[in-house]
């Protein structure tokens, strides 16, 4: 199942890893739709709605090396660490996970072996291919609006303990006019995820980019706001000095 767990865009022409957990809705062979309605695989629960179109889109102008979950969120948390209670979901947003409610101990072992690990070695080998002088760019989405509070946020950038790229690449997007969350709408700083594996432990820069969703829903719409991005972010890693 390795070969499956993640797409690998694959290059060797910039010193820039994008990342994208939550790429994908789709689920493996043999778990159906985990017993909910089809229609919720649509929603924020699956996938981070737009954020693989802003990936791909960022890796192509760049030409730079990205990879991404190719399974969702309620199969596994490719943003969780290995001992994370929520690595596999039971209940999101109000809807009970059938075909994760009643997994044991044995099961969760089993899908981290088979899609979250696979995942997180492949990281690790590209960013050891890369080098010292890597920086990691993880993009997500976040809803408009959480239990019917409006999130006035439009770029949320999460950081770990390193504020190298994060501090210039929020200046940036203020000066541009965006509304810019601190470590919001979530915070970066989780022991075990992405960046504190593969960032933090590796003293490398990195950002988590959260996207309102509302900005990103179409592909045309994601592939307009990555060009946005894209020369926002080339200013903020100057001015890191990269």
């Amino acid at each position: 199942m390795t070969e499956n767990a993640f797409e690998a865009i694959q290059s060797t022409k910039s010193g820039l890893l994008l990342l994208c957990d939550h790429a994908s809705n789709a689920l493996p062979p043999g778990f159906g739709s985990l017993g909910l309605d089809p229609a919720l695989f649509g929603t924020h629960i699956a996938h981070d709605i737009g954020a693989a179109a802003v990936t791909r889109a960022l890796a192509a102008a760049w030409e730079a090396p990205a990879l991404l979950g190719r399974w969702s969120r309620l199969l596994i948390d490719l943003n969780r660490g290995a001992d994370d209670p929520t690595i596999m979901m039971k209940l999101s947003d109000g809807s009970i996970i059938p075909g994760n409610r009643d997994a044991d101990a044995v099961e969760v072992a089993r899908r981290i072996t088979a899609y979250h690990a696979p995942y997180h070695a492949a990281i690790a080998a590209e960013l050891d291919r890369m080098g010292p002088d890597a920086v990691i760019l993880s993009m997500h989405s976040f809803t408009p609006s959480w239990k019917t509070v409006p999130r006035k946020w439009e770029v949320g950038v999460l950081y770990d303990r390193d504020e190298r790229l994060a501090a210039p690449l929020m200046a940036r997007l203020e000066q541009t006019g965006f509304v810019v969350g601190d470590n919001e709408p979530y915070t970066g700083a989780l022991d075990g995820d992405t960046l504190n594996i593969h960032g933090t432990l590796r003293g490398l820069p990195h950002v988590l980019i959260e996207i309102r969703q509302d900005l990103i829903g179409s592909i045309g719409e994601a592939q307009d706001f990555a060009r946005r991005l894209k020369p926002i972010l080339d200013e903020a890693l100057v001015d890191m000095g990269k």
